[in-house]
């Protein structure tokens, strides 16, 4: 649920909507969403100043609830 609404908001942001996936990933200190994303797209999803960014931060950790989730923004050229 939490990647579908993180991956919703980004596209809403984004010029390359058909770029954006969100990945969920389990790690064993909790949920890490990863947000990948056409490079031209990056400062847009950051934002000034990391504004943006810390807002859908803001919006998954209040959806997440106790749990939490970590988001992390990547551009799609790079590889983790």
């Amino acid at each position: 649920m939490l990647a579908e609404a993180l991956e919703h908001l980004v596209r809403g942001v984004v010029d390359n909507p058909d770029d954006v996936s969100v990945r969920d990933k389990q790690l064993r200190r909790g949920s890490v969403l990863e947000v990948r994303v056409h490079p031209d797209d990056l400062g847009k999803v950051i934002g000034r100043n990391g504004r943006t960014a810390t807002a859908f931060r803001t919006v998954i950790g209040a959806l997440a609830g106790r749990g939490g989730a970590r988001v992390d923004f990547v551009d799609v050229d790079r590889r983790r």
